[in-house]
């Protein structure tokens, strides 16, 4: 029967007339054993099912081709096996590991770093820093910082060209204006050296040698006067540029 737009079941069980979309339930007569017959259960329509997951993989093999069509900002050609970096930025596979095999471990497009790069200076390279008053020529009333580079002799490893064959010892200074800039590259300078990027093993071109200690693309200014000519002072964008050498090899 239907009380207060209730239908009351045999033993007092209810569907409210929201619950049953606002119509009785029909053919809801109580069995002979003082039991209600439940309502028909809903069936899974298992083909539309299928449909749906078939859309779904389509959608899903859609975006993975997408970046097929954009152009890779190392090789200018559409991306051949796409490699998406943390940045977001999209490059073919292959042009992302032949950069980072010449140590360029940065995003072409916004210079991210890739990973934690870590070069092939000798281990037991040392880097030590000290500081005078004289200034160096385009930074009058500040001191210079001299970084003094020591490499005893010692043997290349699986990392350099000639493993076992031995190198030499080496010697090198090089100098910063001791300013906030000079202290900021300098810092810099200390965490490429432990990532061990400011040498490595190879062919001096200066000396016509091969394996020996060499710098490893970092510019430093060996030389306190004699402007860039002789990797000296006064000039004026060393330290952006010193900068921009080192964010390309992830030192930031």
């Amino acid at each position: 029967m239907l009380i207060n737009n209730v239908t009351v079941l045999g033993h007092g069980q209810q569907y409210s007339l929201e619950e049953t979309g606002g119509q009785q339930p029909s053919n809801q007569q109580a069995s002979p054993c003082g039991q209600h017959k439940e309502p028909p259960m809903k069936t899974t329509d298992q083909g539309a099912g299928k449909e749906d997951r078939k859309e779904t993989d389509t959608a899903s093999a859609s975006k993975k081709d997408d970046h097929c069509d954009e152009e890779c900002a190392i090789c200018k050609d559409k991306v051949n096996n796409p490699r998406k970096l943390e940045c977001g930025h999209v490059f073919c596979a292959a042009c992302i590991e032949q950069s980072c095999a010449s140590g360029f471990r940065c995003c072409a497009t916004c210079r991210h770093p890739i990973g934690k790069p870590e070069g092939t200076q000798p281990k037991n390279c040392k880097m030590t820093v000290n500081s005078d008053h004289q200034a160096l020529p385009g930074y009058k009333g500040y001191g210079t910082i001299t970084i003094t580079y020591h490499t005893p002799a010692g043997r290349q490893t699986e990392e350099h060209p000639s493993p076992g064959k031995h190198y030499s010892s080496d010697t090198r200074q090089a100098y910063l204006p001791d300013n906030k800039e000079g202290k900021e590259a300098l810092a810099l300078l200390r965490k490429a050296f432990d990532m061990r990027l400011i040498f490595t093993i190879g062919r001096s071109v200066t000396r016509g040698v091969d394996g020996v200690v060499v710098w490893n693309d970092i510019h430093h200014k060996t030389s306190r006067s004699g402007g860039p000519e002789c990797h000296g002072y006064p000039d004026p964008t060393y330290l952006k540029r010193l900068k921009e050498d080192l964010a390309a090899r992830g030192v930031k």
